[in-house]
């Protein structure tokens, strides 16, 4: 491939950099939701119906973060393997958001 002109290499670096740190936020958020929603059910030893609906909400919300860090990264993507990999990646967490964004619909209009 040879060499890249140096600004071409430091929009790389910093889209690395953008990646990883929406890859941080997903975490973060689903890591800080799962523990104050448990927190949350402790207290209020309700049926979980309530505590399962928020969870759901905060990792459709941590999953979106994760399908934004994809498709930064397939700006960096080089070979054709890699948009195929990324490509069934961006597929899958877009599937798995849209199928908790609709579970939670339902569960809310019967809630």
């Amino acid at each position: 491939m040879g060499t890249f002109p140096f600004w071409e290499r430091y929009i790389i670096q910093v889209l690395y950099i953008l990646i990883l740190l929406l890859e941080i936020y997903g975490a973060a958020v689903i890591v800080y939701s799962a523990n104050a929603v448990f927190l949350t059910f402790l207290k209020t030893s309700r049926d979980g119906t309530r505590a399962r609906l928020t969870l759901a909400g905060y990792l459709s919300f941590g999953l979106e973060l994760f399908l934004g860090a994809e498709i930064l990264r397939t700006v960096i993507s080089r070979s054709l393997n890699e948009l195929i990999v990324l490509g069934a990646i961006i597929a899958l967490r877009a599937i798995i958001a849209l199928l908790l964004h609709w579970e939670v619909r339902q569960q809310w209009k019967e809630f």
